[in-house]
């Protein structure tokens, strides 16, 4: 596979000029089938990020990133494999082997339903966020401070804007965005379901070949009609705020989990209370529930966290630890890389970036340090002060 040409390739980067950093996209057809579309960002170490079809992300390392870019520029397959096999002076054999690979991860992925989001090609595990960056991974954008009826309004910081931006105000950020290099867009809040332009601006997002995601308290999904819209507007894919006593939680669960979209239910341990939490991941797995995302509301409850979490495994429950959770970075990961003071877990400015309602950029929900406006202010300058 494509680690044993990256484990060759370890001493020869340095040596080799890399793919020039830039954006690059592609709309064709992969061996002759369905259309599939394919966005390129290549940072200047040489690893990248491919975007497939505007609903995942795909992390690939620098033997990826010369078959992707190759690929891009139409090239056929039997000259790309000459190409890498001549800049690395590697077996033609080798090169054609591992193209085959990556072509074969690649079409795996595009008729893939129910897609994360996020995904890595081959990679090994490194600090999460440890790399440097040209432009963060993810947007987080808070549409509103407004919460659902019968929510606590502390959940959200209301007191920090005086204002929401329109409907263009925000396309004009997802433009920005774009030209940024950001491929991933989450729109989150408040309750973004209580804006009425949600669809719109998630019909925007598709159009501009990004990610979309939801970060929602779900109520809304319990109403069939208004799940159906949402999934015809080009969504990729939603984390539900689990509301174990709210029944209308458990019907949007019913209406969503037939339908072909990634979901995650991330749970909120605020007690030690294993019981409980026992009684509420069971009942998610009943509703075939498959990805759950955990964090605590205090690190005294790290047991009942950890409990948690083995629980979930236990029933075939991947765990996802990297999609935005209002004010928490007490989550599973984040309480084992602790352990060891040489590792951190901190994507915050790096990874992700969070939008206010107002166009206020901070390092992520609930660090109030703003490093600029995404309306009035250049976007080089909002990064450079991250």
């Amino acid at each position: 596979m494509l680690k044993k040409i990256t484990d060759f390739f370890d001493g020869l980067f340095n040596a080799v000029e890399l793919i020039p950093v830039g954006l690059y996209s592609q709309e064709s057809t992969l061996n002759g089938e369905a259309p599939y579309k394919m966005h390129l960002r290549v940072e200047p170490d040489g690893s990248g990020i491919l975007i497939l079809n505007a609903s995942t992300v795909l992390h690939l390392n620098q033997t990826a990133v010369e078959y992707a870019y190759n690929l891009i520029e139409g090239k056929e397959n039997d000259e790309i494999a000459a190409i890498v096999a001549s800049r690395y002076d590697i077996p033609i054999t080798q090169a054609e082997k591992d193209l085959d690979a990556f072509l074969s991860r690649i079409t795996t992925l595009l008729e893939s339903e129910d897609l994360d989001p996020v995904s890595y090609l081959d990679l090994e595990r490194v600090i999460p966020y440890s790399q440097s960056t040209s432009a963060p991974y993810r947007l987080d954008c808070a549409l509103t401070y407004q919460v659902s009826e019968g929510m606590d309004l502390s959940d959200a910081p209301a007191d920090r804007v005086d204002r929401e931006l329109s409907t263009a105000e925000w396309k004009q950020i997802l433009h920005s965005a774009l030209e940024a290099g950001i491929p991933h867009i989450i729109f989150t809040g408040g309750e973004p379901t209580l804006r009425d332009d949600l669809i719109e601006l998630i019909n925007e997002t598709e159009n501009l070949g990004l990610v979309s995601g939801l970060l929602t308290d779900g109520l809304r999904f319990s109403e069939k009609k208004f799940t159906s819209a949402i999934l015809q507007s080009g969504l990729d894919h939603i984390m539900l705020l689990c509301q174990p006593e709210d029944e209308r939680f458990w019907k949007a669960l019913k209406n969503l989990m037939p339908e072909d979209i990634a979901v995650t239910v991330h749970v909120t341990i605020d007690s030690n209370d294993n019981k409980q939490v026992k009684k509420t991941i069971e009942r998610l797995a009943e509703n075939d529930v498959t990805k759950i995302s955990l964090s605590s509301v205090d690190e005294n409850f790290s047991d009942t966290l950890a409990y948690a979490n083995d629980l979930g495994a236990s029933l075939g429950m991947k765990p996802v630890w990297d999609l935005p959770v209002p004010y928490s970075s007490f989550n599973p990961v984040a309480l084992e890389l602790r352990a060891d003071q040489e590792k951190t877990l901190d994507g915050a400015g790096k990874a992700w970036l969070y939008v206010e309602p107002d166009g206020d950029v901070l390092p992520s929900q609930g660090i109030n340090k703003v490093m600029g406006n995404m309306l009035t202010d250049p976007w080089k300058k909002i990064w450079k002060n991250r």
